[in-house]
């Protein structure tokens, strides 16, 4: 019979990470881990070279997570103390991200799990997963936003033995907002700016923790401003306005009334930054330009951040007054979360996708195809 693997195999994840940051995090809580987090912040050359000023961009590429997207981090947080508590499920309502990371650290943990989802709005992707891990799935008609308030009312309900499991569960910031750690930790402070798609607004909220959180412990000199990008159909923070029927093809921040709004105000007032809008254009472009140029696969809605930067860069575009870009430092480091993998939401991609045509079985039509004659 083999030996047991060795502790030091698991030692990893946001918490073993991260626990003197989780104040939360006692020695009575039940590590539910799947190795989340130190995602790679990744450069980029051709970014940089767009934003100019010898300044150096870098990627927070958060689709490398367990469920490939950076709602792991918050999960694992959620739902070691759900289990810590004794609840019998955890519950979401979700635009998919969040579906599929709860239903993985539920079924870590041995509990139930229970989705909310928007009727008909989900991408394939994001569904599947949360099937395969064993979620009990429910189809609301309504938005995201319907959904999130049966999900709240179901939690007040204390004979119900739930665990409300969304970003209004302050366990969830607590967890995402390691990522802020460990930018710092590797470019040795804040960056000048951060670029961040903005949907419900837990993952500004976060950042903008986790950034405060170092810098009051003496582990960065400075602090970022934020620049949040919501989808034009999708922005009633930038309109200051609830969007009754939000619409845009980036389905992960399909969110016409954010549960973190006043928190992401605090954020962007606190840094002295901005939160404006991309299309869905801009968004499905930068997405290509982003796999095309960098070999980096985003789904849409992380795009927004790099679609963001390629707009605030635009020569052709009068910069706006409030552009956190606006006398950045020769260079500076600019940073862009990206939340998600592209394979969580192939749709937008695949409808892009170029007809493929079939060859005899023989070299010289290779050769014909590749235009190698």
């Amino acid at each position: 019979m083999s030996a047991a693997p060795s502790s030091l195999a698991h030692d990893h994840g946001v918490i073993t990470r991260w626990r003197a940051f989780l104040p939360d995090v006692t020695t009575d809580t039940p590590v539910i881990s799947l190795n989340e987090g130190s995602t790679p912040l990744i450069h980029s050359p051709r970014l940089s070279e767009c934003a100019g000023r010898g300044t150096n961009v870098y990627l927070k590429y958060e689709a490398l997570n367990p469920t490939c997207s950076f709602k792991d981090r918050g999960m694992t947080v959620a739902v070691s103390k759900a289990v810590e508590s004794g609840v019998r499920a955890i519950v979401c309502a979700s635009t998919g991200n969040t579906s599929a990371s709860a239903a993985a650290y539920a079924a870590r943990a041995g509990v139930a799990c229970v989705v909310l989802l928007p009727s008909g709005k989900i991408a394939l992707g994001k569904l599947v997963q949360a099937f395969a891990y064993g979620a009990k799935v429910i189809s609301v008609e309504g938005n995201f936003d319907d959904a999130l308030r049966l999900v709240r009312e179901l939690g007040a309900d204390a004979s119900t033995g739930v665990a409300v499991v969304n970003s209004i569960n302050p366990h969830r910031i607590e967890g995402q907002k390691t990522a802020a750690f460990e930018i710092i930790e590797e470019l040795g402070d804040a960056p000048a700016v951060h670029f961040l798609p903005v949907g419900n607004a837990g993952n500004i909220t976060a950042y903008w923790r986790g950034y405060r959180e170092f810098h009051a412990a003496g582990r960065a000199k400075t602090l970022p401003r934020f620049a949040g990008f919501q989808a034009a159909g999708a922005a009633p923070i930038f309109f200051r306005t609830r969007v009754e029927d939000p619409k845009t093809i980036a389905t992960a921040i399909r969110i016409g009334n954010p549960a973190s709004w006043a928190s992401a105000d605090e954020a962007v007032a606190g840094s002295r930054g901005a939160i404006d809008i991309v299309t869905d254009a801009e968004i499905i472009d930068a997405q290509s330009w982003l796999a095309r140029h960098e070999g980096i696969f985003a789904e849409p809605a992380s795009a927004a951040s790099v679609a963001g930067l390629l707009r605030c860069v635009d020569a052709k575009r009068e910069p706006c007054a409030t552009c956190p870009l606006r006398n950045v430092p020769e260079g500076a480091n600019i940073v862009c979360t990206l939340t998600g993998h592209g394979l969580k939401d192939p749709d937008a991609a695949r409808a892009n996708l170029p007809a493929i045509s079939s060859i005899p079985a023989e070299l010289s039509a290779v050769r014909a195809a590749i235009g190698g004659g």
